[in-house]
C-alpha cells in the first residue's frame, strides 16, 4: 500500500499498490492476442502490410457499429441475440434496393435502382423497427432479453430467407460498390470511407453515453434498476429507446456491410452478435451491467478482429478458427464475472 500524505505529513489516503499479477489475469486475452500478433508478424508474410491494415480497418468498422448497439443492451443487464440477423436482413434489403435495374436476374425490378440515401434510410428504418419490437417485448411484456431477442433472431432469419428467396444478390449500384471498396490515402496508409463513418458513430455514441440523460439513465438501470426507478428514471421508456437505437445501428452496419462486400445473401451477419458481445466484454462492458465505455468497445473489437486475422495468416482452418473464437467468448465472460466478483 502507498500512503498519500498532506503537507503536514498526515496520512490522508492509502493507495493500493499496483498488482501486476491481477492486471495480467484480468487482461489475459489482450496480452495473449498482442503476443500472437507479434508472432504472426514474424512468421507470416504480408501480415504487416498496408493492404492488411486496410482490410482490418474495414472489418473493424462494421463490427464496431454492431458492438456499440449491443453494448447498451449489455450495460442495462440485457443482451441482444438478434443483432446479427438484423444486420443480415438490412444487408439484403440494401442489396435489393441497390441492384442495377439493367442487370440480369434482378430480384425485385420494381424497387431496383433506388437512390443510395433512400436505401440508407430504409435500412436503418428496418433495423429500428426490429429494435423497437425487441424493446417493447422486453420493457412492456417483461420477457427476458435472452428469450425475446432469441425469438426475434429466429423469426428474422425466416423473413430474410423469404425476402432474399435464398439467392445471393449482386450487380449493385456501381457508385455504392466503389464507396465500400475505396477510401482516402493518407501517405502510404489507405483508410476506407466506412472507417470514417464508424469513427463518427463512435464519437456520437461517446457523447451520448457520457454527457446525456440517455447515458445516465442507461448506467443507472444497469447498476440497480429498482433504485433507478425509485429515483425517477422511466426504465420502461429507457429500455425501449436503447433497443431501438441498437436496431438503427444494426441497420447502418448492414448497409455498410453490403457496401464492403458488394453483395448480400441470407447468411450475411451470421454470428456477428456473438462477436459483438465478446468484443464488448473484452473491452470492459460488464455482463453484470452498469459498466462500459465506447473507447473500450473499440479496443475489444480491434482485439477480436486481430485474433481472427492472426489465425487466418497462421493457416488455421475455418473450423478451428470457430473453436478458438468460441473459447475466447467463454474466457471473456469468465474474466468479466471474475472482475465483477472482485468489485463486490
Amino acid at each position: 500500500m502507498n500512503q498519500i500524505k498532506n503537507k503536514k505529513g498526515e496520512i490522508i489516503a492509502i493507495k493500493p499498490k499496483f498488482n501486476w499479477k491481477e492486471w495480467l489475469i484480468e487482461n489475459a486475452l489482450v496480452v495473449v492476442i498482442i503476443l500472437m500478433c507479434i508472432y504472426t508478424a514474424v512468421v507470416a508474410n504480408n501480415f504487416v502490410s498496408f493492404n492488411n491494415l486496410k482490410n482490418i480497418l474495414a472489418n473493424v468498422s462494421v463490427r464496431f457499429i454492431i458492438a456499440l448497439g449491443v453494448s447498451g443492451c449489455l450495460i442495462i443487464r440485457g443482451t441482444d441475440l438478434s443483432a446479427g440477423r438484423i444486420v443480415g436482413i438490412t444487408a439484403v434489403t440494401t442489396a435489393i434496393l441497390l441492384q442495377r435495374p439493367d442487370a440480369p436476374g434482378v430480384l425485385y425490378p420494381s424497387v431496383a435502382g433506388s437512390p443510395i440515401l433512400v436505401t440508407l434510410l430504409v435500412a436503418m428504418g428496418v433495423g429500428l423497427m426490429f429494435g423497437l419490437f425487441n424493446g417493447l417485448v422486453i420493457a412492456k411484456l417483461h420477457v427476458p432479453p435472452f428469450i425475446a431477442t432469441l425469438g426475434t433472431q429466429i423469426a428474422i432469419y425466416g423473413l430474410n430467407m423469404m425476402l432474399s428467396k435464398n439467392q445471393p444478390i449482386g450487380s449493385l449500384n456501381t457508385t455504392f460498390s466503389k464507396f465500400g471498396a475505396q477510401g482516402i490515402k493518407l501517405g502510404a496508409v489507405y483508410i476506407p470511407y466506412i472507417a470514417f463513418i464508424a469513427l463518427a458513430v463512435g464519437v456520437f455514441m461517446y457523447m451520448l453515453y457520457r454527457f446525456t440523460l440517455y447515458g445516465k439513465h442507461m448506467y443507472a438501470i444497469g447498476g440497480n434498476e429498482i433504485a433507478a426507478e425509485v429515483s425517477g428514471v422511466n426504465t420502461t421508456k429507457s429500455k425501449i429507446v436503447i433497443f431501438t437505437l441498437a436496431g438503427a445501428l444494426y441497420g447502418l452496419a448492414g448497409f455498410l456491410l453490403t457496401a464492403k462486400t458488394g453483395s448480400a445473401a441470407v447468411s450475411a451477419g451470421t454470428g456477428y452478435e456473438l462477436e459483438a458481445i465478446a468484443a464488448a466484454t473484452i473491452g470492459g462492458v460488464s455482463t453484470a451491467g452498469g459498466v462500459g465505455k465506447v473507447t473500450g468497445i473499440l479496443v475489444g473489437v480491434l482485439v477480436f478482429e486481430l485474433l481472427k486475422t492472426c489465425l487466418q495468416f497462421l493457416g488455421i482452418t475455418p473450423e478451428m478458427t470457430n473453436v478458438f473464437q468460441g473459447l475466447v467468448i467463454v474466457i471473456a465472460v469468465a474474466l468479466d464475472i471474475r472482475k465483477t466478483m472482485r468489485r463486490r
